[in-house]
């Protein structure tokens, strides 16, 4: 029987698709483009409006078909369902690739025969040269593996049992309902959040004055925080911060390079 691997995120996916390669596999490689970690989850199963109108809004990207795009993968998830080969699912220690391990458990629950996974950890980074520095939460995503450390990986796929395959499709149910904006994965559990809490740390990470965004946002997304935040979220919070008022932007918002922010001490230190 053949076999497709399910990872969340481009990045992962290209690594393990090398990995398979230096192997000598053909096995196919699914990426799950949908950070799950963030954002509105009610329905997503059901139509993509409401996941396309919220990524519509953090790109602002209006001419983007969102919609057609989240189409697409919500048809690559039947083909998989409908699909009779082995599904090993990589996930590490992220509030995405947890959530993305449960969508697909939950997706496969009456086939639990087809599904396996890899389980990735910050420990499977040790000697990587390539890997960034460990994080202080200890947070990890597949994305993170080099491909020699994922062809290692290979053989630890196992299967799932069916029994946490059945508490994990119930996991995911439960996550859609609380519906919250910002999903921490810490100590083999989900706690929700607000992007609120993503803003205070801009103003935690900023100075006084004009000063790099890149360098403020370098610092959230390696804060211990139970979050990998990716650069696109960021972009999208100091957008609405400064529709607000709450700061000033000048360059290209597109380009962390020439990205500033000016950030004043009444922001900083409110009265």
């Amino acid at each position: 029987m053949s076999t497709i691997h399910i990872t969340n995120g481009d990045v992962a996916a290209d690594s393990l698709r090398k990995a398979l390669d230096q192997a000598g596999r053909t096995d196919a490689v699914l990426a799950l483009r949908d950070d799950l970690a963030v954002g509105p989850l009610q329905g997503i199963d059901d139509t993509p409006q409401t996941r396309a109108d919220f990524w519509q809004r953090v790109s602002g990207d209006d001419a983007r078909d969102f919609v057609g795009e989240f189409e697409t993968q919500a048809a690559d998830i039947t083909a998989v369902v409908e699909a009779s080969t082995h599904v090993v699912v990589w996930h590490g220690q992220s509030a995405a690739d947890q959530l993305t391990l449960r969508r697909a458990c939950f997706h496969l629950r009456e086939m639990p025969q087809r599904l396996n996974e890899v389980r990735l950890s910050i420990d499977d980074l040790t000697g990587d040269a390539s890997a960034p520095l460990r994080r202080p939460d200890q947070a990890t995503s597949v994305g993170m593996f080099a491909p020699d450390l994922l062809l290692k990986r290979l053989p630890s796929a196992a299967p799932i049992s069916v029994l946490r395959i059945g508490r994990l499709a119930l996991e995911w149910q439960e996550v859609k309902l609380a519906d919250a904006e910002l999903r921490r994965w810490r100590d083999n559990m989900f706690t929700s959040g607000h992007f609120a809490e993503l803003d205070a740390l801009i103003f935690e990470y900023a100075a006084e004055g004009w000063q790099s965004a890149a360098r403020v946002a370098a610092q959230v997304m390696a804060a211990d925080n139970g979050l990998l935040v990716s650069d696109s979220m960021l972009l999208w919070r100091l957008r609405e911060l400064a529709a607000a008022g709450e700061l000033q932007l000048r360059g290209e918002t597109e380009m962390w390079r020439s990205l500033e922010m000016n950030v004043t001490r009444a922001t900083l230190s409110p009265a």
